[in-house]
């Protein structure tokens, strides 16, 4: 798996172990069109070389340069910075786009923590980081439930990392091969599911988990809830619907179906007909799935299917739409 979470744990690591000295920096909270989320990381070298974002580049230079002055400081201990709070900040180095942040700067932090918790994340795992903003000190815990991002009491950093979102695609076919690893660099944990004996793996990158149960049998293993999208992409009903039966009486956020118009109607009607799917059920089916990019190449297609899973997720996580300030730089 890579995430951005995870590339910049493994460039601290990787840095720590070349003789350089890094700082990390965390998104407590922001306000306004900040464009970039709650939780999300920067690393910093000693030599301004950075991995990761806090803002989509509005306020990195001038935290590069503090960040950088402070590791050169025998005892540095972690520091909350704000930008685009004050008039004077925001002529010098404020969110352009009206925006405000608030961060988490950790000079030198633990080698042995970085490591523990990168090792734990690129095996899918979740975990829970508590740092004491005085001692600087980490304290790693598995991760139960969703879960907030980040909690911050004016203290300690709480903060979950990892997986939250689970997505069960049906049909181990190219556009799976291509789906696949771009929803995981989005941070989903991704199965596919194809019983099919003719349909080798080849399609399929090799870090992607494969069930060959059948996709009703898979998706009731699969446990959908609020985190979790089901998209079926075989076109072959006797797949397709088995999955999507069972989906449909699931929270997941988002069950979706490849297919035309035409076929996705005839599809609501056998789900209805066959299967007893009530109305309610029926119109959480998002078919034909994907936003309407008008693509016909399984790359393309992903990518609208993509696009559509994030737009919901999102919706869950902010209802209200970003600003096209925010938009246009995240």
């Amino acid at each position: 798996m890579h995430t951005p979470d995870i590339a910049c744990l493994r460039a601290a690591v990787a840095w720590r172990q070349t003789g350089h000295r890094i700082a990390l920096a965390t998104v407590l909270s922001t306000w306004g069109s900040s464009p970039r989320p709650a939780g999300s990381l920067l690393v910093i070298r000693d030599d301004g070389r950075i991995e990761g974002s806090v803002s989509g580049g509005c306020v990195e230079d001038d935290l590069i340069d503090h960040a950088r002055g402070r590791m050169a400081e025998a005892d540095a201990r972690p520091e909350v910075r704000q930008y685009g709070v004050g008039p004077e900040q925001a002529r010098r180095a404020g969110l352009p786009c009206g925006g405000q942040l608030s961060l988490l700067l950790e000079p030198d932090p633990p080698a042995e923590a970085l490591q523990e918790l990168l090792n734990a994340l690129t095996e899918g795992e979740r975990r829970v980081r508590r740092v004491d903003s005085l001692s600087g000190q980490w304290l790693l815990l598995p991760a139960m439930g969703a879960g907030q991002a980040v909690r911050w009491d004016g203290r300690r950093l709480t903060q979950t990392l990892g997986t939250q979102y689970r997505l069960l695609l049906v049909g181990a076919n190219q556009i799976a091969g291509y789906l696949a690893p771009m929803a995981m660099s989005c941070g989903f944990a991704v199965t596919v599911c194809d019983p099919r004996p003719e349909m080798e793996d080849d399609a399929l990158p090799p870090n992607v988990p494969r069930v060959r149960d059948m996709p009703d049998d898979a998706t009731l293993a699969f446990a959908p809830d609020a985190h979790c999208a089901v998209v079926t992409l075989t076109h072959d009903p006797k797949l397709d619907d088995l999955a999507l039966m069972e989906a449909l009486a699931t929270p997941a956020f988002l069950v979706g179906a490849l297919g035309s118009q035409r076929s996705n109607d005839a599809r609501r009607a056998r789900l209805r007909e066959h299967f007893g799917l009530t109305d309610a059920q029926l119109a959480r089916l998002r078919g034909p799935v994907g936003l309407p990019l008008g693509s016909k190449r399984p790359p393309e297609i992903a990518v609208s299917i993509l696009a559509q899973l994030l737009a919901e997720k999102n919706r869950q996580l902010a209802p209200a739409p970003a600003s096209n300030c925010a938009s246009a730089l995240a």
